[in-house]
């Protein structure tokens, strides 16, 4: 059913976001927890802070976004090599 599939492509979608965080950020972040919930539910939180919320932004992030706004809050410094440079 569409349910189903909406369900799944979102779970997949947050899991490859969680895998772009681990590999980019690594031990900087001391968790990155995905957490089953209904209705569309794809919100982030950094130190109990919401940076992103798919329904309030139209749909989910690029990874590169998603890391430029990880970065700006833990690490404003850091250099995050291609992502930063304009194309």
């Amino acid at each position: 059913t569409t349910g189903d599939f909406l369900t799944t492509e979102l779970e997949s979608d947050a899991a490859l976001m969680a895998q772009e965080l681990s590999q980019t950020f690594g031990d900087d972040l001391c968790e990155v927890a995905l957490i089953p919930g209904t209705g569309g539910i794809f919100t982030i939180t950094l130190d109990g802070e919401m940076i992103w919320n798919r329904k309030a932004m139209e749909g989910f992030p690029e990874a590169k976004v998603l890391k430029q706004l990880v970065r700006d809050r833990i690490d404003p410094d850091r250099d995050l090599g291609h992502l930063d440079r304009k194309s």
